[in-house]
């Protein structure tokens, strides 16, 4: 299985924002990473990302539906169309401010994957969750929900999220992180299957260079999804440095 480093810009980003992926392609073409690295700027640059970036796009979101009278929506083969691989579905933020419930990431999945892309599933427990015990049972609870029946290593990442250390500089420790992924693991493969071993499992969550390889060399981590770090090719260069060769 081989790692992936994603980032998520979220709703930041101009055109000149573009230099940041020239730095990027720069540099990973310099010196081959141990990863895949995929970018997932937000909508309005991504056709243009395409032109300039040497590394895999995605999407932050997309419609459940596949096209038609839906004003200011995306539709997952739109995304295709500029040039994304993949997108990211389920995210806390759409979750918790957009009232996204397990059943919209589950059709936004299948939608991805209708249009041949990969879906980034998310879950993650509140601080309140995780201090009352059920950070487990939280997260079992979204993937049994959120993951569609055909989940597949080749069309679904899971993205484990701590929504209480998404941006503020806060993490688990290492151990809540490894217990947590050997949970998701087990999650899937009793539902899926042993093909579900085969799964990427990304930690997201205030990942930094200085804290990147610690939580990248834990068992079952396979790999980060990375929000305001990913912003600048620097710092976003730092964490896929983390993960070394094999």
């Amino acid at each position: 299985m081989r790692s992936l480093v994603a980032g998520n810009w979220k709703m930041n980003g101009l055109a000149a924002s573009l230099a940041e992926l020239e730095s990027l392609k720069a540099a990973l073409a310099a010196a081959a990473p141990a990863c895949e690295v995929l970018v997932c700027p937000p909508f309005t640059l991504l056709a243009q990302a395409a032109a300039v970036c040497g590394v895999a796009l995605g999407g932050q979101d997309c419609s459940p539906r596949d096209g038609g009278a839906f004003t200011g929506d995306i539709s997952a083969a739109m995304l295709k169309d500029a040039g994304a691989s993949s997108v990211i579905v389920g995210h806390s933020e759409r979750r918790q401010i957009h009232g996204e419930r397990d059943s919209d990431v589950a059709a936004k999945a299948q939608a991805a994957w209708r249009a041949g892309l990969s879906a980034i599933i998310c879950v993650g427990e509140t601080e309140a969750q995780r201090d009352a015990g059920n950070a487990h049972g939280i997260c079992s609870g979204q993937l049994d929900a959120s993951v569609p029946d055909g989940a597949t290593p080749q069309n679904t990442i899971i993205a484990y999220e701590p929504v209480w250390a998404i941006g503020t500089g806060k993490t688990p420790t290492l151990d809540d992180i490894k217990a947590m992924h050997a949970h998701i693991r087990s999650c899937l493969v009793t539902r899926l299957g042993e093909g579900a071993r085969g799964i990427r499992l990304l930690y997201g969550g205030s990942v930094k260079p200085d804290n990147a390889a610690d939580i990248l060399n834990l068992p079952e981590v396979n790999g980060a999804l990375v929000g305001g770090a990913s912003l600048k090719a620097s710092d976003f260069l730092g964490i896929i440095g983390a993960i070394k060769p094999a």
